[in-house]
């Protein structure tokens, strides 16, 4: 007999990943984040849905046929699926990789990308296929009335089609991404009767509440809709969500900022290896002319496309163009670490950000001082170090829907930090008042941003980070997750 669940969160990515040995034995790492942390705090029956990402997850699957041992995952039900791998490449990989994000990032270079042709038709069925088979499965494990709450632009389909299976579910969607506005939007195929465009607003609506980052990713969603499909919106009553009404359904757009989880950041950055990493890069980092420790100028992200890692670099060397007074008194401590590296075009931007780091140390390094230390490869327990020793923290990207790394290093940062802060982040929505805002594509201003951070008076430094601080755990994941189930229930 199958079990029914009352709650169900749906995600490409699951709380845990299994490494297959060579002697056929499973390693099960658990992952963390906010969806970790909420469905942990849900009281009663609940159960975690998402796909097997290689090939020690899709043998965990054929071990447990998909419900997988709760002594693995932490005490959490998970169901996971082995969609095949040709339908994953092509849903993960081809269109919400390479095409969602981009165009909610808003990325593409437009002369030449994107080109939406015959490959492109069969990946998007692929997409199709991807995304039934979750809104199947939700369908199974759900008991009668169930809240479901679907994540992010891998399945943006799943709630009209589960909608479709089971009209008796509160189904709720959420966006962890920007979205972009209607006429970027409509770059993807935007026949209304059929094309692709139509076809994810479409299936966003189909749950009852579709829930984004900020008020500005909400409003563009609200927007692409009356604009691509004619929908009406209208503001609920209160004023805090709008409902979006479309072909005779309404859903509610609402708005949760994921805030840092400050109780176990302080918590982990006091545990011995990362007292073991500090100690470490305080030797990299090293003493200036002076005497003095060296500044530092802290930066940690992954080689996202988004992140705008390179001008960053630039900004930097600008910097020490500019203004030589800094040079041997500040280090970029800058780590990105590889993502989705079986893409060539993310293999060839973290070459790139490696290239011009190594310019600038070969420019202006000289001596113990290295301007750019830069780190590759991913270490949490370093990252969490970096984030005690910062002065100045560089958030730059060019789209982001949150940025979490803005809001954690003023809960950790051991002697104030000032944070230098893109407006195109999401999180400037909340944290704009005690940044250093800049534009993310201009060198020369982003270079003053950083001087000025460098020069802040220490007061100031540290009455910035308290605030900052206070508005960075303001929403913690298990508030955030939450908040959305009960308004889903609403």
């Amino acid at each position: 007999m199958v079990t029914r669940h009352q709650v169900l969160v749906a995600s490409n990515r699951g709380p845990v990943s299994h490494t297959l040995g060579e002697g056929g034995e499973l390693t099960v790492k658990r992952g963390g984040g906010g969806l970790v942390s909420g469905l942990s705090a849900v009281k009663g029956d609940a159960v975690w849905v998402c796909a097997a990402l290689g090939e020690g997850d899709r043998e965990a699957v054929r071990r447990t046929g998909g419900e997988l041992d709760p002594a693995d995952t932490g005490g959490q039900r998970v169901r996971m699926l082995d969609i095949a791998p040709d339908v994953f490449a092509d849903a993960y990989n081809g269109i919400a990789n390479s095409v969602l994000w981009f165009v909610h990032h808003m990325l593409y270079q437009t002369p030449t990308e994107p080109v939406f042709d015959a490959e492109f038709e069969r990946q998007w069925r692929s997409y199709e296929a991807y995304n039934a088979a979750f809104a199947d499965a939700l369908a199974q494990e759900a008991a009668e009335g169930a809240a479901v709450l679907v994540q992010d632009y891998h399945l943006t389909l799943v709630p009209a089609m589960l909608r479709e299976r089971r009209p008796d579910l509160r189904i709720g969607h959420f966006s962890h991404t920007p979205w972009a506005p209607p006429d970027y939007f409509r770059v993807l195929p935007d026949d209304p009767d059929g094309g692709v465009a139509a076809e994810v607003l479409r299936g966003i609506l189909g749950a009852d509440r579709a829930a984004f980052l900020t008020r500005r990713w909400a409003g563009a969603f609200a927007d692409c809709c009356v604009k691509l499909l004619g929908a009406e919106v209208s503001v609920a009553d209160g004023g805090d969500e709008m409902i979006v009404t479309h072909e005779g359904r309404e859903t509610r757009i609402g708005v949760h900022g994921l805030g840092a989880d400050a109780e176990f950041l302080r918590e982990r950055s006091r545990r011995p290896d990362v007292e073991d990493r500090i100690a470490l890069l305080r030797g990299q980092i090293g003493r200036g002319p002076d005497g003095e420790p060296r500044r530092t100028i802290v930066r940690v992200d992954r080689t996202e496309l988004s992140k705008n890692i390179v001008r960053g670099l630039l900004a930097y060397r600008r910097l020490l163009t500019d203004r030589p007074e800094w040079r041997g008194r500040v280090v970029h401590v800058a780590f990105a670490y590889p993502s989705r590296q079986d893409l060539a075009v993310y293999r060839e931007y973290t070459d790139e950000v490696a290239r011009v780091a190594e310019g600038i140390n070969a420019e202006f390094g000289e001596g113990d001082w290295t301007p750019v230390e830069l780190h590759l490869k991913d270490d949490f327990a370093r990252s969490l170090a970096a984030y005690r020793l910062a002065d100045v923290a560089l958030i730059n990207p060019i789209r982001d829907g949150m940025n979490l790394v803005a809001k954690e290093i003023p809960v950790l940062s051991d002697g104030g930090c000032a944070l230098v802060l893109s407006r195109e982040a999401g999180a400037f929505a909340e944290l704009a008042e005690d940044a250093i805002t800049v534009n993310p594509y201009d060198i020369g201003a982003t270079a003053d941003a950083l001087h000025q951070a460098l020069t802040m008076d220490p007061e100031e430094r540290a009455e910035r980070t308290k605030r900052l601080a206070a508005a960075a755990t303001a929403l913690p994941p298990t508030k955030w997750f939450l908040d959305q189930l009960n308004a889903l229930r609403d």
